[in-house]
């Protein structure tokens, strides 16, 4: 599988793959059609409790990854993520600010396994 991680306000470039939004708000500023987006998943992103308790504080940020893990135990489109990586390069968008603190860090992870 081939999974990376960049923040959605970053320029597209070609080495992306297939560019899929994982965020479930639509990014702040940003028009639908300077996104270049392939495909937006609001399914696999973290359900709108654990996103709003997180509020992306650092130091809540191990607790956070626990149960967004947790969630996407049982989220179908965790799988169906899955095979479109099996097939090419796809690059997982989100808003956040922070590149080490935020869920598609631990998407990521859950899908290399």
């Amino acid at each position: 599988m081939s999974f990376k991680i960049k923040r959605v306000y970053e320029d597209p470039a070609t080495s992306d793959g297939v560019r899929v939004l994982v965020d479930r708000l639509w990014p702040r500023g940003l028009g639908k059609d300077s996104a270049h987006l392939d495909h937006w998943d609001k399914d696999v992103a973290p359900s709108p409790a654990l996103r709003k308790w997180f509020g992306h504080e650092p130091e809540r940020f191990s607790e956070f990854a626990r149960r967004y893990r947790e969630e996407l135990k049982s989220n179908a489109a965790l799988g169906e993520l899955r095979k479109l990586g099996a097939k090419r390069r796809v690059t997982l968008l989100y808003a956040a600010k922070d590149p080490e603190v935020n869920h598609a860090v631990v998407l990521l992870q859950a899908l290399s396994k």
